[in-house]
C-alpha cells in the first residue's frame, strides 16, 4: 500500500474524530485524544492481533504526525466553517474504505488465511471508531442499526478485493476498486437506509 494512502486515511479519520467531539464540551486535549483513537486505534489492535511488533505508528511515527496535524487543523478551522449535516458520516465512510483495505492487505502480506484477512480489514476499519464512541460515552456506531450498513460494507469490499487478488493478474487497481466498493456501499446504505435484519426477542 502506498504510504500516502495510509497517511490520508489517518488524517481523514483524525479529522472525523475531532468533529465527533462536537457537543461533548471537550477541550483541545480531549479532541486530540478522540482523533488519535479514531486514526490509530484500529491499526493498533490489528497489529497486536497479527503479532506485529512494534505497532505501525511506533515503528513509523509519521502516522502519528499526520494524525496530530490533521486533528489540530480541524480543531482550529471547524468552529469557523459550516459543515454539511453528514460531514462526519461521509468522512467516516472514507476512512472506513481506506482502513478496510489497508487492514486486509496487511494481513494477506502476513500470510494470514483469507477469512482472517477480511476480518482484520473489518477490525482495522471499525475498531478506531468503536474506541472513539466509547470515549464519547455512546454506543459504538458499528452496533447501531440506525447507522445503516457499516462493517458489512467492509466485508463486501474486502471480500471482492481478496477475490481479485486470488483470481486476477496482480494489479494495484485491486485495492482502489475494493476501497471504492466499501465507500459506495456505505454511502448507498446511508442514502437508501439499508439495514441488516434486526434482532427481535419474543
Amino acid at each position: 500500500m502506498p504510504l500516502w494512502v495510509e497517511y490520508v486515511a489517518c488524517a481523514v479519520c483524525a479529522a472525523s474524530g475531532v468533529l465527533a467531539a462536537k457537543g461533548k464540551q471537550m477541550d483541545l486535549f480531549g479532541a486530540i485524544m478522540l482523533a488519535l483513537a479514531t486514526a490509530l486505534g484500529g491499526g493498533t489492535i490489528r497489529d497486536l492481533c497479527l503479532g506485529i511488533r512494534p505497532v505501525f505508528w511506533i515503528e513509523a511515527p509519521n502516522y502519528l504526525t499526520w494524525s496530530l496535524v490533521a486533528a489540530l487543523i480541524t480543531f482550529i478551522l471547524a468552529p469557523h466553517l459550516r459543515f454539511p449535516g453528514r460531514a462526519l458520516a461521509v468522512a467516516d465512510a472514507f476512512g472506513l474504505a481506506l482502513f478496510g483495505i489497508i487492514g486486509t492487505e496487511k494481513a494477506l502480506d502476513m500470510q494470514a488465511p483469507v477469512s482472517v484477512a477480511i476480518l482484520m480489514g473489518v477490525l482495522t476499519g471499525v475498531a478506531g471508531g468503536m474506541v472513539r464512541d466509547v470515549l464519547r460515552n455512546e454506543m459504538p456506531t458499528v452496533f447501531r442499526a440506525e447507522i445503516y450498513l457499516y462493517s458489512t460494507a467492509i466485508f463486501g469490499g474486502a471480500g471482492i478485493y481478496v477475490l481479485m487478488e486470488r483470481w486476477l493478474p496482480p494489479s494495484p487497481s485491486h485495492r482502489y476498486i475494493g476501497m471504492a466498493i466499501i465507500h459506495a456501499l456505505r454511502l448507498a446504505a446511508m442514502r437508501w437506509r439499508l439495514v441488516l435484519p434486526l434482532y427481535k426477542g419474543r
